[in-house]
């Protein structure tokens, strides 16, 4: 059918549809970063509950039996160490007495949470690892290194708090 003089066309032009698909790019190239980022704090965030558990679950071991802590995973509820956790981004172990990062005399324990080879976690250079002991002190892996989450630290603080 053609166009009679005066009529206009119906749908999108070339440069319309290009103006679409600019501004669909865009908004796709802030959108994904941000979401990723999202993404990789929760599952911080579970590796850091995981952590904390653990080391809940030593308490009240201590407390029902006396002056040791355990390393034995069925002592804490556990199936066996490493355990998966943080959907499964994360393994956490437990050693009694502590174990780097920290360096507490026995009775002691360490609980660590580290992310799994291969996994997308492992690639999170700013907080490769979470881990608290038997004092109550929190510990971060930034940059290859542990740190321990004290405000003079803005690193480990920061994995802390994200």
């Amino acid at each position: 059918m053609r166009l009679q003089t005066g009529e206009k066309s119906r749908g999108f032009t070339l440069i319309e549809l290009m103006v679409v698909v600019a501004i669909a790019t865009v908004l796709i190239s802030i959108a994904i970063p941000s979401y990723m980022t999202q993404v990789r704090q929760s599952r911080r965030t579970e590796a850091r509950t995981a952590v904390l558990d653990a080391a809940g679950r030593e308490e009240r071991f201590f407390s029902t039996n006396g002056s040791s802590y355990t390393q034995t995973a069925g002592s804490l509820g556990y199936t066996g160490f490493p355990i998966a956790v943080g959907s499964g981004y994360y393994n956490l172990t437990v050693c009694s007495p502590a174990c780097a990062p920290s360096a507490v005399g026995a009775p002691s324990y360490t609980a660590i949470a580290l992310p799994i080879a291969g996994t997308s976690q492992a690639q999170d250079t700013a907080c490769q690892g979470f881990a608290v002991d038997s004092t109550g002190v929190q510990w971060a892996e930034t940059g290859g290194a542990w740190a321990q989450n004290i405000p003079a630290n803005a690193a480990a603080a920061l994995c802390w708090s994200n």
